[in-house]
């Protein structure tokens, strides 16, 4: 499903008009983005918890060239599906 698909199954769901389900899902999108950019945790109990994890620095290989490179630390979002969620995707 594509963005503009979830945009219109919103609007169709919540008898809203586009514009209105574009705007609900960007700031839900904002507001997931400033959460973790702050190192917090947003948990949607029954669907999952979007959190940020810290990978440690490690060296890798160029697969071109076979030759060592080292990868910098950083930090990524992660997302762990609720219990509701995993069970119906089983």
């Amino acid at each position: 499903m594509t963005k503009e698909e979830l945009v219109a199954k919103m609007a169709g769901d919540a008898k809203i008009t586009k514009v209105q389900a574009r705007a609900a899902l960007e700031s839900i999108i904002d507001g997931v983005k400033k959460t973790l950019k702050k190192g917090g945790k947003l948990s949607l109990v029954g669907f999952g918890t979007f959190s940020i994890s810290k990978r440690k620095a490690r060296m890798g290989r160029n697969p071109q060239t076979g030759k060592e490179i080292k990868i910098a630390a950083k930090k990524v979002a992660k997302f762990k599906a609720g219990k509701t969620l995993a069970d119906h995707v089983k």
